[in-house]
């Protein structure tokens, strides 16, 4: 069985990304890219924040709930968290990263990275 995805994982695979910087922000470790907020590891480090559209968020929550979720104070936003315990490997976590990232790259940037398998 693999190990566990952590918070370690989140910052390596965040900051492969391209033009991706780390800032502390409420005491967390959060990852812009090109001055745009795309990921944060909140509190005690079991979850982490990414965007998602709201009108895409009750969906993915409906369908893993186990997995995703959103705490009270951000009903209102963008953004969802997942639960690094429950995601499958390393791939599902730089797919998810990835595309939060997209959400928040400038869209040359976006559309000129292929991303694509985090092993290939």
């Amino acid at each position: 069985m693999p190990d566990a995805v952590d918070e370690a994982d989140v910052r390596r695979i965040a900051l492969s990304l391209p033009r991706t910087a780390e800032k502390i922000r409420w005491n967390h470790p959060t990852f812009d890219v090109a001055g745009r907020m795309f990921a944060t590891v909140p509190d005690d480090a079991t979850s982490f924040a990414v965007r998602c559209p709201r009108h895409e968020r009750a969906e993915l929550i409906a369908a893993e709930p186990a997995k995703f979720w959103v705490p009270p104070h951000e009903a209102h936003s963008a953004w969802v968290r997942a639960r690094l315990a429950a995601l499958e490997d390393l791939q599902e976590l730089y797919d998810i990263l990835l595309d939060s990232w997209r959400q928040s790259a400038p869209a040359d940037l976006a559309d000129s990275f292929t991303g694509g398998d985090l092993f290939s």
